[in-house]
């Protein structure tokens, strides 16, 4: 026992690589896929509809293992079911790549959204294990570099490898990464002596519920919109399945000996304030990065390459940002660095309220490092202070439901955004055509303008005058959609703000000094 403890020591900056790996590779891949859509579509001869299951069907069987993953650790044993995954996950990347239909890519996607589930939460319950207690915030911000990178290099780099090479390659980079990922956890990684292999009976009942009501509520999010919400039976029919199903599992898994999900975790104060918190960072992040992108191409000409160079300067922030968080959270309240990173992150969002149709490259940029900022003093605090106070053998489990609560809580903001979007276009829009009529001398000077200015290009006067109005009915259609995302940047602000209070509930970690006397 000595020595795993030893090793332990030695390997510290290895075990680190070792996890870091696969799970970078899951978060590149969960956003990698995006961008390649329409060459996907043309390439399986696919309708729209059809090839968003290329992301839906990753979501929600990532969103199913996610809770379950220390279960399914203590089950098979941690280091065993740790390269099962990677290598299931390179499998499956594998199959991604070379497969021939749609209805196969998708059932591969599943598998290598099921395999890639774990892989987060077991990287970060390792990486709190491996390090010691004054360690555990510098080790979390290592993580978040890591997590980080992801969703930089991931659109960037799946548009990159889709225009010069195939769609197909974005699946086969992952082989050869899986493969290190495989040797180097095979040689680093150890179960540690109070992660026993569970004998206990399975929670078949648990299992079932959480499949199918994680399943159906990621479907609802990510369908919801598209199919006008509950005006469509299927839409009704799942948030039914979410609700029924999920109830049920709280009551089951609170009753059984060995449950699945272990949901008595929330009795700790701080552990349920902490992923409350997480569930609306998850809203604001996710939504504002969905937001960012489609208002730059849809309202400002932009194309994919330099919407994604407006997004890439805030996440350069934060992977600067995080190891100096790391270091100050040794030394100070996590509390309060999580308090003034929200606060960072609202001013942001109140910046962003402010952006015009006339605005440059720079006035988009700038507020994109401010919210990098704010949320490199979130993300590292707040993992560390959530989980001080789980015990290791619960650590697996804990880091399971953080990840899970921080993805449906992404999955709500991305849902409820595309609902707003529409909702406030359309207000908007009526607002504002009212003001083009007879009555308005404005609107009549610039539809005679337009108009002059046609006729003198050699249009009839009946077609100028239509002319002149389409172009008049698009601006209005543009300023409608601009105000639409002034306002939800300025709710996503407030929903910032509004969580400051469970701050409060975080327990307050205890201050851990390097080893000295004590060891």
């Amino acid at each position: 026992m000595k020595k795993s403890a030893e090793e332990k020591n030695i390997n510290k900056w290895l075990i680190t690589i070792t996890v870091m790996l696969p799970a970078i590779m899951e978060i590149v891949d969960t956003s990698v896929a995006n961008v390649a859509l329409p060459h996907m579509q043309g390439s399986l001869n696919a309708g729209t509809d059809e090839i968003t299951w290329v992301l839906t069907s990753y979501l929600v069987s990532n969103a199913v293992v996610l809770p379950m993953t220390g279960w399914l650790a203590r089950m098979f044993g941690r280091k065993r079911f740790l390269i099962t995954c990677i290598t299931l996950f390179t499998l499956a990347s594998l199959m991604c790549g070379a497969a021939p239909s749609l209805g196969l890519l998708i059932f591969f996607r599943v598998l290598q959204g099921a395999a890639g589930g774990a892989l987060i939460p077991m990287s970060q319950a390792i990486m709190m294990e491996t390090f010691p207690p004054y360690q555990q915030g510098m080790a979390m911000a290592i993580f978040g570099v890591g997590a980080m990178f992801g969703p930089i290099i991931g659109p960037a780099l799946g548009g990159w490898i889709t225009d010069n090479m195939s769609w197909r390659w974005i699946f086969y980079i992952n082989i050869p990464i899986g493969i290190i990922a495989v040797v180097m956890a095979t040689f680093f990684i150890y179960d540690p002596s109070y992660l026993k292999r569970a004998k206990a009976s399975i929670d078949y009942w648990g299992l079932a519920l959480l499949t199918v009501g994680l399943g159906a509520l990621q479907i609802v999010l990510d369908k919801g919109q598209q199919d006008d919400w509950f005006n469509s039976g299927f839409i009704v029919a799942c948030s039914i399945l979410t609700a029924v199903s999920l109830a049920a599992l709280v009551y089951v898994e609170l009753t059984h000996p060995h449950p699945i999900v272990n949901l008595r975790l929330f009795k700790n104060v701080s552990f349920s304030a902490g992923n409350l918190v997480m569930f609306a960072v998850g809203f604001c992040l996710y939504s504002s990065i969905m937001l960012i992108p489609l208002f730059l191409q849809t309202l400002m000409g932009y194309n994919a390459t330099m919407a994604g160079m407006v997004l890439a300067p805030g996440g350069v922030a934060t992977l600067i940002c995080m190891p100096f968080v790391g270091a100050i959270i040794q030394r100070y309240d996590g509390r309060k660095v999580v308090f003034v990173g929200l606060l960072i992150a609202a001013w942001s969002m109140h910046i962003m309220q402010g952006f015009t149709l006339e605005a440059a490259y720079r006035d988009f940029v700038w507020p994109r490092v401010v919210l990098g900022v704010g949320l490199a003093m979130i993300f590292v605090p707040l993992t560390t202070v959530t989980l001080a106070t789980i015990s290791k053998e619960e650590m697996g489990n804990a880091t399971g439901i953080f990840s899970l609560l921080r993805n449906i809580g992404g999955s709500v903001g991305i849902a409820i955004s595309a609902t707003l979007l529409a909702r406030y276009s359309q207000f908007y829009q009526t607002s504002l055509v009212a003001h083009v009529n007879p009555y308005n001398p404005m609107a009549q000077s610039q539809v005679a303008m337009l108009k002059g200015a046609m006729v003198n290009r050699g249009l009839g006067p009946v077609a100028a005058e239509q002319g002149a109005f389409a172009i008049i009915y698009g601006k209005v259609v543009r300023q409608a959609y601009m105000l639409s995302y002034n306002r939800i940047f300025f709710i996503v602000g407030i929903a910032f703000l509004v969580i400051i209070p469970l701050l409060l509930l975080l327990k307050k970690p205890q201050k851990h000094l390097p080893p000295g006397a004590a060891h």
